[in-house]
């Protein structure tokens, strides 16, 4: 373990100063990336918790509540609040399963799927710029950087959403 309870399962071949680099360019880069979003999202009284909601229903239209709650790994009084409010506001709707009539499938309505896209459509513009300054290497090893952040136990969820991309 490390000095903070950290394992340190190889040795690192950066130095303390390029992890710290990396560090504070997500942090900017994440910040970055989504103030436009969230001064749109401000406007409309909805956060970020919104916005993944929108995201993750958009992208697979009938998600069950449970799908969502494992996906944004958020509590379910979390969630309750933030579908209640997109309901409220008429951006999302839900049915009842086809097979288990228990199941509520989740759904965005047409203003949510305007939002959702608009949002999207921000975010696009900005990844896009980014990666095409950066090269198709560099956005290949940002994405590998970004895979190993994430647990090997969670990766199956990024592989799922993976699938539903259609290639062209």
């Amino acid at each position: 373990m490390g000095q903070y309870g950290c394992p340190v399962c190889f040795p690192l071949f950066l130095r303390e100063a390029e992890i710290r680099r990396g560090v504070e360019l997500l942090y900017f880069g994440y910040s970055h990336l989504y103030r436009g979003t969230d001064e749109c999202l401000a406007e409309q009284g909805l956060g970020r918790a919104h916005h993944r909601a929108l995201y993750f229903i958009a992208r697979q239209p009938d998600l069950t509540i449970s799908t969502l709650l494992r996906t944004l790994g958020i509590t379910k009084q979390s969630l309750g609040r933030v579908l209640g409010e997109l309901a409220e506001r008429g951006m999302i709707e839900t049915r009842t399963g086809r097979e288990d009539r228990r199941q509520r499938l989740l759904r965005l309505t047409p203003a949510g799927a305007k939002l959702e896209r608009d949002l999207f459509d921000a975010l696009r513009e900005q990844l896009s710029a980014a990666y095409a300054q950066a090269g198709q290497e560099a956005v290949t090893g940002f994405w590998r950087v970004m895979e190993a952040i994430i647990p090997p136990e969670e990766r199956t969820r990024v592989a799922d959403l993976e699938a539903l991309t259609p290639r062209g």
